[in-house]
């Protein structure tokens, strides 16, 4: 069993599944992607999991809307969004709602380190 911190990707998008994880285990955590919200809540690791990376624009549940119901259900996790249709206003509006912050695709490997800095101060 790894000591590693969990962050945790839900995308739809194949190759940011196979890309991001990729990244996060180069910057020294453990990473799971999953393709779906209910792929990610029928894992086993939405407790261990210390930020969760999740796509707005996702077929079935968006990543707002799976916010929403994790919040309904009390489980407190910092989230980054990402997604490649954003504009200022939909940023602010996720901000606003609790997220730690929302990247546009693509982001670079800074920000995607500064907002996950941030989330884990926050968690």
């Amino acid at each position: 069993m790894t000591n590693l911190t969990l962050i945790s990707v839900v995308d739809d998008d194949e190759s940011v599944r196979e890309s991001l994880p990729d990244l996060l285990v180069a910057l020294g955590y453990e990473a799971r992607a999953f393709s779906s919200p209910g792929e990610f809540l029928r894992s086993g690791v939405l407790l261990k999991t210390k930020c969760l990376i999740l796509d707005i624009a996702m077929p079935g549940m968006t990543g707002p809307e799976f916010q929403r119901e994790l919040r309904a259900r009390r489980i407190e996790i910092p989230i980054i969004f990402i997604t490649a249709h954003t504009n200022g206003s939909t940023r602010s509006q996720l901000i606003e709602e609790g997220a730690v912050d929302c990247l546009s695709k693509p982001f670079s490997e800074q920000a995607l380190i500064d907002a996950l800095e941030a989330a884990l101060r926050a968690g």
